[in-house]
C-alpha cells in the first residue's frame, strides 16, 4: 500500500495569544531496593545481643564464684 503523505504547514499567529497544552506523561524509573532491616533496627539488635552476652557472662561468673566458696 503506498504511503499517503499529507502536507500540513505550521501556522503561527503574528498577533494574539498562542495556547499550548502540555499533558504530563508518566516516566518510569528503576525500582529502588529497600533494605529489609533499617540501620537503626540493626543497631538496636546488635546492642540487645551484646547486652544478653554480658548478662550470660555475669551469670557464669556468679556460678563460678558460688562453686568456689563452699570449698
Amino acid at each position: 500500500m503506498p504511503e499517503v503523505k499529507s502536507i500540513l504547514r505550521e501556522v503561527l499567529p503574528k498577533q494574539g495569544q498562542l495556547y499550548m497544552e502540555d499533558v504530563p506523561t508518566m516516566v518510569l524509573c528503576k525500582p529502588k531496593l529497600l533494605p529489609l532491616k533499617s540501620v537503626t533496627l540493626e543497631k538496636l539488635e546488635k546492642m540487645q545481643m551484646e547486652a544478653q552476652q554480658a548478662v550470660k557472662q555475669q551469670e557464669l561468673a556468679m556460678k563460678e564464684q558460688g562453686e568456689q566458696m563452699p570449698s
